[in-house]
């Protein structure tokens, strides 16, 4: 049976565009999550209202529970090794890369990792707003790494004006129309939209509150972020059609960042649920895990930015088989299927 396993997202951008700052986000506004923490280029790093120093391959706790680690690119699976174990109980891994690190370096680490308890969880470009044409003028490469990207935070739009947003985004979707852009001040994006919290038990009488705990005690009217996301639900009680899933997969609509769930699918004699995981364009299909509350069809979540849900539901709705389907065609969902 498939294990949870812990998605590791990378965060990159140009040096100034504001990803520490998500981080910092992340860090205090995701409620009762657990998040490990790698940052490459680690000198000093305020974390948490907390000011981090150390050296390569040095591992921080932070007041809320979550693990900050100091590492060179070189040593990313040793890190992922330390923070991401059978006894694990991380909700999330945020890679912060070097301002100047190559994000498709750093994506080929975390997806060519041998540890079986991580998945890649996308690539986090931030962009900043105020500076993009000439960061993009010194540094060409930026074009390819928004191209990379599988959610794009155009960071700082308080300090632009409307006019020069709108040709910001009219650009950045020209090198990607395939990636969500999301805009954001002070790098604030919902964290739901990365990566999902898990269920924990309420602390008994007498036990010690985390932190995000006693925030949560304290903070009552908290203000809640404005989900700059969309989330669309499919059902069906009808199998899928095996190749047309996948295509779908494949082809996804513009602005998807995740989708998750449970797909049934048939082909010959052949029928079978399965845990479905996309981030971007990787895809993966896994069985179910032991204690899984199976449904009987498909049940599935699409995430994204800006989403035409009739669209998105129409195109699924195209995977449900309707007439018998050659049973070669379940070889489309093992090619993602871990073996």
């Amino acid at each position: 049976m498939a294990e949870r396993r812990i998605p590791v997202v990378v965060v990159a951008g140009f040096l100034g565009a504001g990803k520490t700052t998500l981080l910092n986000h992340l860090l205090r506004n995701t409620r009762g999550a657990r998040i490990g923490v790698i940052v490459n280029d680690f000198g000093s790093v305020n974390i948490d209202s907390m000011m981090v120093a150390g050296q390569v391959d040095s591992m921080v706790s932070l007041s809320n529970g979550c693990l900050c680690c100091a590492v060179d690119v070189s040593d990313m699976d040793g890190m992922l090794d330390r923070l991401a174990h059978p006894k694990s109980d991380l909700d999330a891994i945020v890679v912060e890369a070097s301002g100047l690190a190559e994000p498709r370096n750093m994506i080929r680490l975390v997806v060519g990792s041998g540890n079986e308890h991580v998945t890649y969880g996308g690539l986090v470009l931030v962009v900043d707003a105020v500076e993009f044409d000439a960061t993009r003028a010194r540094h060409p490469e930026l074009d390819q790494h928004v191209t990379l990207a599988d959610l794009v935070v155009v960071n700082k739009i308080d300090r632009i004006a409307g006019d020069t947003h709108d040709d910001l985004l009219g650009t950045l979707c020209a090198l990607n129309s395939r990636a969500p852009v999301v805009s954001a001040e002070h790098a604030r994006i919902d964290p739901s939209m990365l990566f999902d919290v898990a269920q924990r038990s309420d602390p008994q009488p007498g036990e010690q509150l985390t932190l995000d705990a006693l925030m949560r005690e304290l903070d009552d009217d908290h203000s809640h972020l404005h989900h700059g996301y969309d989330t669309i639900t499919f059902a069906s009680s009808t199998p899928l059609h095996p190749r047309a899933l996948v295509d779908f997969l494949e082809d996804q609509p513009a602005g998807v960042f995740r989708i998750k769930g449970f797909v049934r699918v048939a082909a010959g004699l052949q029928a079978g649920s399965y845990v479905l995981h996309t981030v971007g364009d990787h895809i993966r299909f896994e069985p179910p895990g032991r204690g899984d509350d199976v449904p009987d069809g498909t049940r599935l979540v699409v995430i994204g930015a800006d989403l035409d849900p009739d669209a998105v539901r129409g195109r699924l709705d195209r995977c449900v088989a309707v007439e018998p389907v050659s049973a070669d065609a379940m070889y489309a969902v093992h090619r993602f299927t871990p073996r």
